[in-house]
């Protein structure tokens, strides 16, 4: 078997009709099926439902339930709130800027552009609180080859201490990036 890509990736949402506009208008996202159900297909429960989907590029679809007989959306409290987040490639650093300056033109809180060596993202929040990023690749040849060589081992130390392993602690030291991306 081989994968191919997402067929999709799933979250709820308060409001199917909010978000489809807030995704067309703020992401540029087609609309481009709606499921709507009373009954669960798999579980056969009694759940109506609306179940939306939205083209994140690339085959790539990003859907949304709206669930209006369950209790209020919430989060995980044991994660912290940086860790869940869907993150969306753009093409360039200069398209991650633009979109900064239109989503803050339209009242959306961005934080960044944060500088994570082999890309730059910036993070803000959809209507329904889940955080987005997008993100703007920006490593080296050499950079990728450094990372790719050291995964394995960074994962069996991880495994291990579960302490963050320092094979790729020149990602964050400034001579390296300077050396490396010629800045």
């Amino acid at each position: 078997m081989e994968i191919q890509r997402f067929h999709h990736v799933a979250y709820r949402c308060r409001d199917a009709r909010e978000t489809v506009e807030w995704y067309r208008r703020h992401l540029g996202m087609d609309f481009v099926l709606a499921i709507a159900e009373d009954q669960v297909p798999s579980t056969k429960a009694p759940d109506p439902y609306m179940h939306v989907f939205l083209d994140a590029g690339g085959g790539n679809v990003l859907a949304f339930f709206e669930l209006p007989n369950s209790p209020p959306m919430g989060r995980d409290g044991n994660t912290p709130a940086w860790v869940q987040h869907i993150a969306f490639k753009v093409g360039s650093v200069a398209e991650l800027e633009a979109a900064k300056a239109r989503l803050e033109a339209d009242g959306i809180e961005v934080v960044g552009v944060t500088d994570h060596t082999i890309f730059r993202s910036i993070y803000f929040h959809d209507p329904n609180g889940h955080r987005l990023e997008l993100a703007a690749d920006t490593a080296t040849p050499e950079q990728s080859k450094r990372l790719d060589e050291a995964k394995w081992a960074m994962l069996e130390e991880w495994s291990h201490t579960k302490r963050a392993p320092r094979h790729a602690a020149w990602m964050h030291e400034k001579e390296f990036v300077q050396v490396g991306t010629g800045a």
